[in-house]
């Protein structure tokens, strides 16, 4: 899950080009500034984005990769042939290729990589991507094979996520605070509370990228944020966390303004084991409750797409479900009643520091209170979140968004920390995992999306729009963000 702070791929707009004034940069560096600082730099072991939105593609890199467009391409592997029963993958690696230790990366490492991902103790946040994949086998050191149990549509997708990066073995045990990775930057240092700063890796086996370095700074209060970008402190805010403040950056031509699409589909999770949320009628009546379109304008200034289910409405595969679960607290207050609560009930709503949880966190609170649901307001921090909340499952209600891409499979798993279990639903998504044809699996996916709906796992809320600040004169940011990065490779200053 990659949580923004949680980490379809069909976007249109993939770079922004143009918007630039024609004052010329002689800059070879870069200040990012993102409100969440990650826990840690492994990507393979953690849910939170802001890990990826630093090392993704910039560090580390998989055998594929997801491009700013949403498409997938090589990456570490620069082809493939699938056998003809679509069992079998045969991977050939890229020649040159080094990790910014020296050492070569081979084979040995992708193995070595797949396998720890999908070992039984493994820690990886998204481990089921692994799960069809019966063996890893070296054939030489610049070919491996990945046998499956059964044909897998999705497995070059998968293979591109952050969780599933080639790393070393010889690196492991530092690769939270020291990441070797084989990508066009290398890890310099991390003052944690400040910076991650990365340097150029002049042995980089692509195309060298036009900044020679970058640093990533965390302002996760929005006031701060706003005078950081106003005093030109940074370069970029990516996920500018005060969407009131654009407009004003908008006329001020020292800036250009961002706005694109995520994968983050924002919930009001619900502890689905936790009474009284065990019960449908419950879980209807917080759908029923919720004022989609209040939250949009009051905590995001407009800015996000009304969603009735966990999918991005830009994928062609999206099915409008908003109305299974409109406005309406009359039936939500009949429901409550309905299911023993005349007078309501008492609960928790965890909010992760992002203005999206935080602000609209108050008025979600509110439009609970009106139909008898108080919920008790805790502002946890993100570290906080990961371990209580999604680790722990120690809440009622939470809210977050999942910015990893076309995630509805995390539904499949009743040990994810909504804890919802419906065998039926984890039955299509088997049958999904093995479907090839695009027309079969958008229908599977559509499917899908009308069980969580109409089983009101989670309150839906809104797709998270990509909001971004940058000094007018850079260029080569992703618009829309198809998995949780900001890709350094392409990035550049006008000249």
């Amino acid at each position: 899950m990659g949580i923004f702070g949680l980490k379809s791929v069909r976007l249109a707009g993939a770079l922004v080009v143009g918007l630039w004034s024609s004052a010329a940069y002689a800059q070879s560096d870069i200040t990012i500034a993102l409100q969440l600082e990650p826990p840690h730099l492994d990507p393979t072991s953690a849910a939170a984005q802001a890990i990826d939105s630093v090392v993704y593609t910039n560090v580390f890199e998989g055998l594929t990769r997801f491009m700013g467009d949403g498409s997938i391409v090589p990456g570490l592997a620069e082809s493939w042939e699938v056998s003809e029963d679509g069992k079998t993958y045969t991977f050939k690696l890229r020649e040159g290729v080094a990790f910014h230790d020296g050492a070569p990366m081979s084979a040995e490492d992708v193995k070595f990589s797949l396998d720890r991902a999908r070992a039984e103790d493994s820690a990886n946040a998204q481990k089921a991507l692994f799960d069809g994949i019966a063996e890893v086998t070296v054939l030489d050191p610049a070919s491996v094979q990945l046998t499956l149990d059964e044909p897998n549509g999705s497995l070059l997708f998968n293979l591109a996520w952050g969780d599933a990066v080639i790393v070393s073995e010889a690196s492991i045990a530092d690769i939270k605070t020291n990441p070797v990775g084989t990508g066009a930057y290398k890890f310099a240092e991390w003052v944690q509370g400040d910076r991650i700063d990365l340097t150029r890796n002049d042995a980089y086996w692509g195309d060298a990228p036009a900044l020679e370095s970058a640093t990533f700074k965390f302002i996760s209060d929005p006031t701060a944020a706003f005078a950081a970008v106003m005093a030109e402190d940074v370069d970029v805010f990516d996920n500018f966390p005060a969407p009131e403040n654009l407009p004003q950056f908008e006329a001020d031509p020292r800036f250009q303004v961002l706005v694109g699409s995520t994968e983050g589909e924002t919930i009001l999770s619900t502890n689905n084991k936790q009474q009284p949320f065990d019960d449908l009628r419950v879980r209807q009546a917080i759908a029923h409750a919720i004022d989609r379109q209040a939250i949009i304008d009051g905590a995001m200034f407009g800015y996000g797409t009304p969603i009735g289910s966990h999918f991005a409405p830009h994928n062609p595969a999206y099915v409008d479900l908003t109305g299974n679960s409109p406005h309406d607290p009359d039936k939500a207050r009949a429901l409550l009643a309905e299911a023993g609560h005349p007078e309501g009930f008492e609960t928790t709503l965890h909010l992760p520091p992002p203005s999206y949880a935080r602000r609209g966190g108050e008025i979600i609170a509110a439009q609970l209170a009106e139909v008898g649901i108080t919920a008790e307001i805790i502002n946890v921090e993100w570290a906080q979140w990961l371990e209580s909340v999604f680790k722990g499952k120690n809440f009622g209600l939470t809210i977050v968004s999942h910015t990893e891409p076309m995630d509805i499979g995390i539904y499949a798993r009743p040990d994810y920390y909504f804890q919802y279990d419906n065998p039926e639903f984890q039955t299509l998504m088997e049958t999904l995992n093995t479907t090839t044809d695009p027309g079969e699996r958008d229908a599977l996916l559509q499917q899908a999306q009308q069980i969580i709906s109409e089983d009101y796992v989670n309150g839906y809320l809104f797709q998270l729009a990509k909001l971004g600040v940058a000094k007018a004169g850079v260029q080569g940011l992703w618009l829309n963000a198809p998995t949780a990065a900001i890709d350094l490779t392409g990035v550049s200053w006008s000249e």
